[in-house]
């Protein structure tokens, strides 16, 4: 378990208010990011379904927030909405492009009552260009940016990713760089912007490996081809006897220098990184029939495998034991309310003076809608009528 945070000014972002009307998992999980760091974080829902993710992940993405169900249809839930605005720093939305100014709440209407507010739209495609009405999942985002091609380890079907890469590396870390460049900047100047997300560009501006080859040979190379999906024979996923993997980061001559003496084979110390595709083919051959002689756990048993960037390919399971994130503070478990037992990842930022913390469980929907808008200054006998209007609903 974490250990509380040394005081409620320690937190980064303290005092930071941030209005989240996000779902899923791209713009949760950049809004999780800033509440884990301090701010306090409202999740905005409708007063329908709401937002779809599952229970499970709805109490790992919303920790440390705040609950409100608002209906933007109704010209009081925008009011309420301008309200909440007046008094924040952050507002993040993830709807088509188009959706929040037909509602009377885009950009130009809040920065009317709040000058000072970033305001980010974090979208599959963007706010402009030929793609920004397209429907999409990571997958879409990954296909058009040329990213998903790169994945895998030989020329076959693309792999796919359980870490979806253009949501969480292109959304939601995109965003919160976005966002946090924005509210420094604001702080200094008094003006808040429009940061526009695209989970596509955010994909496409990461895939600097690929790009590297195409400034070099004019083209990319097909999956399994290139230095890190299968090109070279020192960094690789080797099968072991036991029918668990073995994981091969030995790019640089000295970690391969290891290897070879940790496998007893000083002869393959001269075919380290050959450029010869034949070479590199027999090298993975012989490699692979040595690893699957034995098990993991001689593999992972051996002195000097660490040192040859050996490692086993651990369950994420096997992961979360593991007493080095322990030691880190990377794993949390609790019991939530309603969601039940919940083990998940803590915040990963390490901070001199601070330390993540499991403030508030993951709300229900709307379970703050009363206190927020009090905070804002609606009085008591508007938010009765709006409760009853079911401009506003709590859980």
């Amino acid at each position: 378990m974490s250990k509380p945070t040394l005081s409620p000014s320690a937190a980064p972002l303290a005092g930071i208010k941030v209005l989240d009307f996000t779902r899923l998992v791209p713009g949760p999980v950049c809004t999780l990011h800033l509440a884990d760091l301090g701010a306090d974080v409202v999740k905005i829902e409708d007063t329908g379904a709401g937002d779809h993710a599952p229970p499970a992940l709805r109490a790992i993405l919303n920790r440390n927030k705040r609950g409100l169900r608002l209906d933007l249809k109704q010209p009081e839930g925008v009011e309420a909405l301008l309200a909440l605005a007046r008094r924040a720093d952050v507002l993040v939305e993830g709807f088509r492009p188009g959706v929040m100014e037909r509602l009377g709440v885009g950009y130009d209407a809040v920065a009317r009552v709040n000058p000072r507010i970033v305001y980010c739209s974090l979208t599959g495609y963007g706010q402009t260009g030929p793609y920004r009405d397209r429907p999409g999942h990571d997958l879409n985002y990954c296909a058009d940016a040329g990213v998903a091609h790169q994945l895998g380890s030989d020329a076959g079907t693309p792999a796919l990713s359980n870490l979806p890469i253009a949501d969480l590396m292109g959304g939601a870390l995109t965003a919160a760089m976005g966002i946090l460049a924005a509210l420094f900047d604001a702080a200094r100047s008094g003006r808040g912007r429009h940061v526009d997300i695209a989970m596509a560009d955010g994909a496409l501006a990461h895939a600097v490996m690929p790009f590297a080859t195409l400034s070099t040979r004019g083209a990319v190379c097909p999956p399994g081809g290139d230095t890190l999906t299968g090109g070279l024979a020192c960094y690789a996923v080797y099968r072991t006897a036991d029918a668990r993997f073995v994981a091969l980061g030995a790019l640089e001559r000295k970690f391969w220098n290891a290897l070879c003496d940790l496998l007893g084979r000083p002869d393959l110390k001269p075919l380290h990184r050959t450029g010869d595709a034949s070479v590199e083919q027999r090298l993975r051959a012989e490699l692979g029939a040595i690893f699957a002689s034995r098990p993991l756990a001689h593999w992972e048993s051996l002195d000097g495998a660490a040192a040859a960037c050996l490692t086993p390919v651990r369950t994420l399971d096997e992961a979360v034991a593991d007493p080095h994130y322990a030691a880190r503070r990377m794993v949390h478990e609790s019991v939530h309310p309603a969601y039940g037992r919940v083990v998940q990842p803590a915040c990963p930022v390490k901070l001199s003076g601070f330390e993540f913390s499991l403030r508030r469980p993951a709300p229900l929907p709307g379970q703050h809608s009363a206190e927020v808008l009090a905070e804002a200054g609606i009085d008591p006998e508007t938010i009765e009528r709006w409760l009853g209007k079911r401009v506003v609903s709590s859980s």
